[in-house]
């Protein structure tokens, strides 16, 4: 639903406030494609994660990361990057941060994709970013099992939520933080695995957030009411939004380029990212969803990966895309024969800036999707037989 993840650039941001809540920041050295990328997402992450006054809620400190998608961040955000960002998102998805906080190593905020954060210890619970080995991808075959999915996509069998209700996204998910060590040199940590609930509105007026892993939402979460009205966008979605859009590959993917001039690393790869946003903590309309994926397949640069794992260890085939800013690639797993949409991941195809090739930046996994009654209500277990509600745009 929704680094994640993910308004960018609507409203204003209370720089006092943000100073006063922030922990003081470090001194990392960013690439400018990265400073770039972490303003996306975070200015995606930080309407999302905006808590109440009160003292237990407060934006994250620097052992949150963002999604790709930024979550920015990029998506590692994806963000999320819920993504009423996206993302990169994720995360809630993914909120918003000005550029002067990134340059300073402000680290993304909430469950969102999105470049590694710099810390100055490795975050409680972190351990060391899995290594594995970068799968090739190729176009031969990427027309066929888009269609697969696209198909089984626009006939999935959808809760339509009413007026009052809530969307309920439930993830597993865990995304890197970098850690400058004292020798220097960059080590990557992700956080531990955890899990992380999205309620979202029909409309987008009205969520709730729950991840406790994350200091800044406490056990109970933390709200993700706006405080006043914002013009839905693709980076601001609500499913209401999603009802709107048109379903033509065509059309959307014009759409897409046309309102995310000068985002992201390239117009090819923040094309892909947004659409990713779309998607992760989301529930799609059905023949939306088909034609986003659909979307996806014309973009340059995107492939097929025969075989990727989600974050809950779950194999099946992957559409994907490296961003040629930094070689993050960013898989968005299909379960090999139903094509109902897993989670996904990002794992680094080259050595590059400081992070080796084969590092597993991020992952996520949907774990249930369903339409509730009310915040903070969860759907009842499935009587046996039951056929499970598809995950995230499937």
């Amino acid at each position: 639903m929704i680094r994640t993840p993910w308004r960018r650039r609507d409203e204003p941001l209370d720089h006092a406030e943000l100073a006063r809540l922030l922990p003081a920041p470090g001194d990392p050295e960013l690439s400018s494609d990265r400073l770039s990328g972490l303003e996306e997402h975070l200015m995606s992450e930080i309407r999302h994660l905006t808590p109440d006054a009160s003292p237990g809620s407060r934006p994250p400190t620097s052992d949150a990361v963002p999604d790709v998608p930024l979550a920015g961040a990029r998506e590692e955000t994806r963000d999320l990057r819920p993504v009423r960002r996206s993302r990169r998102r994720p995360v809630l998805a993914g909120a918003g941060a000005a550029l002067v906080l990134v340059a300073a190593g402000v680290a993304a905020l909430a469950g969102g994709p999105g470049g590694p954060g710099s810390a100055a210890a490795p975050p409680a619970g972190a351990v060391p970013a899995p290594v594995v080995q970068v799968a090739r991808g190729s176009a031969e075959g990427l027309a066929g099992a888009v269609a697969d999915i696209s198909g089984a996509a626009a006939g999935a069998e959808l809760p339509e939520p009413r007026p009052g209700q809530f969307l309920y996204v439930r993830s597993e998910v865990s995304w890197m933080v970098t850690w400058d060590g004292p020798d220097g040199k960059n080590e990557s940590y992700v956080e531990k695995l955890h899990p992380r609930e999205v309620w979202m509105s029909p409309d987008g007026d009205k969520g709730w957030l729950v991840e406790p892993y994350k200091e800044a939402t406490g056990r109970d979460g933390i709200t993700l009411d706006d405080p006043g009205p914002v013009r839905p966008s693709l980076n601001a979605p609500s499913y209401d939004y999603l009802r709107t859009l048109p379903t033509d590959p065509d059309l959307l993917l014009k759409k897409i380029y046309d309102e995310t001039e000068g985002e992201g690393s390239t117009p090819d790869q923040q094309a892909f990212t947004t659409i990713g946003d779309l998607l992760r903590e989301q529930v799609v309309p059905p023949q939306l969803a088909a034609g986003l994926y659909r979307a996806a397949a014309r973009i340059p640069g995107v492939v097929l990966v025969e075989d990727s794992v989600d974050a809950v260890g779950r194999h099946g085939v992957a559409i994907a895309r490296a961003d040629e800013a930094d070689g993050a690639r960013t898989e968005w797993i299909f379960d090999r024969e139903t094509y109902t949409y897993l989670g996904e991941r990002t794992v680094q195809t080259r050595d590059a800036e400081g992070i080796k090739k084969g590092t597993v930046r991020g992952r996520t996994a949907v774990t249930d999707r369903a339409v509730v009654d009310a915040v903070k209500q969860r759907p009842a277990a499935p009587a046996p037989g039951d056929r499970p509600v598809p995950s995230a745009g499937t």
